[in-house]
């Protein structure tokens, strides 16, 4: 894996950095850090300065959906394994944008899949739990993005709710702690899968490691936690002596009650360590269109999307995603447009 110049595509992001701070301290050839914002890319940059870390990086500022910036980068660099960690992953903000959510994590996920295909390199895609039976935009879009990986050949990772990383619940809760509160939770009986930020480092890696083309992994973990019990945690632990107080909201559009790793129709087997230590990964034996046939339904897809004809893009991602049910602020949005589409 590291004999190899390796790109990272979202590299300013939480995990993004975490992987490239990780990556360094292995001294790859060159790393290559893509990053479409200008100021997570300056801060990743002063923070590589000051850290003194001396393995070679190039830092590049722009999109994978530039074509152009990604030929010229795999002539430059030459990279033969790239993370894909730039998404679009906020769920209501995506319920609000879906036509954004579809052109990035799905249009720029088949152009970098495809100029990396080109030139020999293999594509791991960071997924979520989101893209199983998804009830967001996000989440379907996301689930679109492993057909089109796994179609060529690469990896797609699914991760749930990482600690730390940007935006995140936990970092929410931290936030509104700080400011006395009242912690809001959406749904006391909402449920999550949670990894550190470290933990989700090491699977991407183990999952570089693994070498099974088109393969689906997950990571194994025992239990969900409840998103309540962490507010009430993260209060004791950050204010004790004050009372913080848990206001429950309501569910927001493409919410759900529990997120899973993998559907229930679909089957796992090892693909990495024992699976009974934390960190080990299964490889998922789930449903895939082929190449012919995603080709048609993204094409399709991308017609509605120039078009900004919501009720067929919708109708397209539902093609592709069977089991994605549209929010009813999804829905709400097509009514208004004249169009209904079908749940």
């Amino acid at each position: 894996m590291l004999r190899h110049p390796i790109l990272i595509a979202g590299a300013g992001g939480s995990i993004g950095s975490a992987l490239a701070r990780r990556l360094a301290a292995l001294s790859p050839p060159n790393l290559v850090l893509l990053e479409s914002s200008e100021s997570s890319l300056y801060a990743l940059q002063r923070d590589w300065s000051a850290s003194g870390l001396d393995c070679p990086a190039t830092f590049v500022l722009g999109n994978v959906a530039d074509r152009g910036l990604l030929e010229h980068i795999f002539a430059q660099h030459a990279p033969r394994l790239v993370f894909h960690a730039a998404a679009f992953k906020q769920v209501p903000l995506m319920e609000e944008q879906p036509f954004a959510a579809i052109a990035n994590n799905i249009f720029a996920t088949e152009t970098l899949t495809k100029v990396a295909a080109a030139h020999h390199a293999r594509v791991l895609l960071l997924s979520t739990d989101k893209a199983v039976q998804p009830s967001s935009v996000m989440g379907a879009t996301k689930r679109v993005a492993e057909h089109i990986v796994l179609a060529a050949r690469g990896t797609a990772l699914r991760l749930c709710n990482v600690l730390a990383s940007r935006d995140s619940v936990a970092e929410i809760f931290a936030s509104q702690i700080a400011h006395g509160g009242p912690i809001t939770v959406t749904d006391p009986a909402a449920r999550r899968y949670f990894l550190t930020l470290d933990e989700a480092v090491d699977l991407l890696l183990l999952a570089a490691a693994h070498s099974q083309p088109s393969s689906l992994l997950a990571p194994v973990l025992t239990s969900t936690h409840f998103i309540a019990d962490l507010a009430h945690f993260m209060a004791r632990e950050l204010a004790p002596g004050r009372e913080i107080a848990i206001q429950f909201t309501e569910p927001r559009p493409g919410d759900k009650e529990i997120e899973l790793l993998w559907a229930p129709g679909d089957s796992t087997h090892p693909a990495g360590p024992d699976a009974s230590v934390r960190n080990a990964i299964v490889s998922i034996q789930s449903p895939v269109l082929s190449g012919p046939q995603l080709d048609a339904s993204l094409v399709r897809l991308r017609n509605a999307v120039d078009a900004r004809d919501l009720a067929v893009a919708l109708a397209s991602l539902q093609s592709l995603v069977p089991d994605y049910t549209p929010s009813n602020a999804v829905l709400a949005q097509t009514r208004k447009a004249g169009a209904p589409v079908s749940r």
